[in-house]
């Protein structure tokens, strides 16, 4: 049997699975996991398919993590959230805004499930998910065993965690522990945030800016089929970061504290001129530099063209080589990125 993944992916590259199962509870995740492996069957755990790319027809099972629901509980100075990993990312940050309990706002508006958040440590305008994970919840698939790691176990980084290594085809994220601080502070160091007044603004406020800068920059996958930011910001050396901005003085750049520096990668994009450039169905968006999209009928061998000769038109002028964020998957796994576009 072969079915389609066309819906199950963000950016809607029709590919086909032999197998796709929709699961709400660990029991039916763990069972349909052991099936596949009992009939040697690749398996690929999905959330909403937000963040990836099929380059070829799945040979095994896709199984679709929708396990919901969310507990609070509330001490002196958090809020503390346990959070189903098939919950909605943007839903869960309106959900706790309406209920009085601020910290996600500038991570509105990010696609996919809540069980995704960890393994990419998603973040935006300045707030990364390790700020408010107190802990993951996962089920070692093998033995069906329930773990709870800490958020210093997750070895968060930038965009990059534990569930990206050891933990990446063993473990299976049911969870997310969420603290949520009672006395809230804002961050606004990004975008249009930084005009905003931090004695006066509202956690809404935030959120509301925050949905306006990505609605105006981002294509809605609806319309044209994407996954976001196809690249990571690349960090650089404090000396290769001297060197750029001799040359580029107004190079968006942002220190790190272990003295390195993070770059903006659709700034390096688009000082190539490569906003509309397309290759078959696919294209850099006229307006954010940093998605690639798919026009109506692009092939992964599209995307990974596209994706090549923006890495290179970067890597040519600035000699920095992007990665991307998204995850490649084959036929019958996740596949290094990197070397598929290099």
């Amino acid at each position: 049997m072969n079915l389609s993944l066309k819906p199950w992916n963000t950016f809607g590259i029709d590919r086909q699975a032999h197998q796709i199962i929709c699961v709400e509870n660990t029991q039916q995740l763990l069972n349909a996991w052991q099936s596949a492996v009992q009939s040697q069957q690749p398996v690929l755990i999905l959330g909403e398919g937000s963040n990836v790319l099929f380059l070829e027809d799945f040979i095994g099972t896709v199984i679709i993590n929708r396990i919901k629901g969310i507990d609070v509980h509330e001490e002196a100075d958090a809020w503390l959230l346990h959070v189903g990993a098939g919950e909605n990312w943007h839903s869960l940050v309106q959900w706790t805004l309406e209920q009085g309990m601020p910290g996600l706002e500038n991570l509105a508006l990010i696609p996919g499930c809540v069980g995704s958040s960890p393994i990419q440590n998603i973040g935006a305008y300045g707030v990364e998910l390790q700020r408010v994970c107190s802990y993951v919840d996962c089920m070692e698939l093998s033995s069906g065993e329930s773990q709870r790691l800490s958020a210093d176990a997750c070895r968060f980084g930038y965009r990059d965690s534990i569930f990206k290594h050891e933990y990446q085809d063993r473990y299976a994220i049911t969870a997310v522990g969420l603290r949520l601080a009672k006395f809230w502070q804002p961050v606004l160091t990004y975008g249009d945030l930084t005009r905003l007044d931090p004695a006066t603004v509202t956690p809404q406020q935030v959120f509301d800016s925050v949905c306006q800068m990505r609605t105006s920059k981002l294509p809605d996958p609806k319309v044209n089929g994407n996954a976001g930011s196809f690249f990571k910001n690349p960090v650089i050396s404090a000396e290769k970061a001297r060197i750029l901005l001799a040359s580029f003085p107004h190079a968006p750049h942002y220190p790190q504290a272990d003295g390195s520096v993070k770059l903006a990668a659709g700034w390096l994009i688009d000082q190539c001129q490569l906003k509309g450039t397309s290759l078959g169905g696919a294209a850099v968006h006229h307006l954010q530099a940093l998605v690639l999209i798919n026009t109506g009928h692009a092939t992964s061998e599209d995307v990974v063209r596209l994706a090549h000769f923006v890495r290179q038109s970067v890597g040519d002028k600035f000699d920095i080589w992007l990665e991307p964020e998204v995850r490649f998957i084959g036929c019958s796994g996740e596949v290094n990125a990197v070397e598929v576009i290099a």
